[in-house]
């Protein structure tokens, strides 16, 4: 009698993308701490390089290991392929760099992380990338910012540190209006407690330092492809729809369908700006990746306990939590998040 029920969320935690290693047996996901891999033959490393297969070349690109923690990842989030790197910013920077030329711009959340308000503020503009603020408590913020140049729309499901909860649907209507992706940085949220794909998100992002890995001992981001983006139909993204010559002129939109974004952030931008994740740090996070969905239900309802603490205190002004029914992102929270509002409180 066969069982063609999907696995859960907590099975996938465990399992997915994990196989026995077919020489010894082990069931924990193998340590690849090396640097190049071997080929069969001259034709087997062509057709490597030219993407006409799939296996590894050199670790700046992939790793076995590192496939594991992707598949894994990208299966919780319900997308089609994720792409490892070294940190949460190298995620931010290898997927703006497949979106974006010089002098084009992209809109972003003022509620972010500070380390991405100064990315996005400084570091882009080098690159010629120009971000527009909107406001994440006046959804109209973000029509009224989209303009010819707009490429992207970037925000965080639960903004850290302010633990605002993100209308996702809302703003991805005005993505999908006007013909960009929408980007959210599911790091506070994981996918345990928040799928921004269910709700029109085209691409996922994660820095995975901290509530995947959950340990505190690995830094590592991930990009997560929604697979349901149409890359092709505007000519706006020449990463994806312009043949590309170092690939004998394949394009890759076209080549590869629903995984084509995190193919093309793998080989041309890991290949070229190459913020590669070590397969160590990529084992540490798969480790801890195995328990994401006891530590963030503890996670939030302790958080939530601590709150309510607070609230309670005749020595607190106020507290921001919208685990808290009185918060005034409490029904967002509800809608997005039922599970847990998270573990960050104000």
């Amino acid at each position: 009698m066969s069982d063609d029920r999907a696995p859960g969320f907590a099975t996938l935690a465990v399992h997915a993308g994990a196989k026995p290693d077919p020489t010894t047996g082990a069931r924990a996901t193998p340590i690849y701490q090396t640097a190049s891999y071997v080929f069969d033959n001259v034709e087997h490393a062509a057709s490597l390089f030219a993407l006409q297969s799939f296996g590894n070349i050199y670790t700046r690109i992939m790793s076995p290991t590192s496939a594991v923690l992707e598949e894994r990842i990208a299966a919780l989030e319900g997308g089609t392929a994720g792409l490892a790197v070294a940190s949460g910013h190298a995620a931010q920077l290898v997927t703006l760099h497949a979106l974006m030329t010089p002098g084009d711009e992209f809109i972003a959340a003022r509620q972010l992380y500070g380390g991405s308000i100064n990315q996005f503020n400084h570091s882009f503009k080098s690159f010629g990338w120009n971000v527009r603020w909107a406001d994440i408590d006046d959804i109209s913020s973000f029509e009224k910012a989209v303009s010819p140049k707009t490429k992207a729309i970037f925000v965080e499901s639960i903004a850290n540190p302010g633990g605002v909860v993100t209308d996702i649907e809302a703003i991805a209507a005005i993505a999908k209006r006007a013909g960009v992706p929408l980007i959210v940085d599911n790091t506070l949220a994981t996918p345990y407690l928040c799928k921004p794909l269910e709700f029109g998100a085209d691409i996922v992002l994660h820095s995975m330092t901290k509530f995947i890995g959950g340990h505190g001992n690995s830094i590592g981001g991930m990009i997560v492809d929604g697979g349901k983006f149409n890359w092709l139909a505007s000519g706006r993204y020449p990463f994806l729809s312009e043949p590309r010559p170092e690939y004998n002129n394949m394009i890759l939109g076209e080549t590869f369908g629903n995984f084509a974004f995190a193919i093309a952030c793998r080989v041309l931008g890991l290949r070229d700006l190459g913020p590669a994740i070590s397969p160590f740090n990529s084992f540490l996070i798969l480790t801890g990746s195995e328990t994401l969905p006891l530590g963030m239900q503890k996670h939030s309802d302790n958080a939530r306990a601590v709150a309510e603490f607070l609230a309670s205190h005749p020595k607190v002004t106020w507290v921001s939590y919208a685990g808290l029914p009185g918060d005034r992102y409490h029904k967002l929270a509800e809608k997005y998040c039922p599970k847990g509002a998270g573990a960050v409180l104000t």
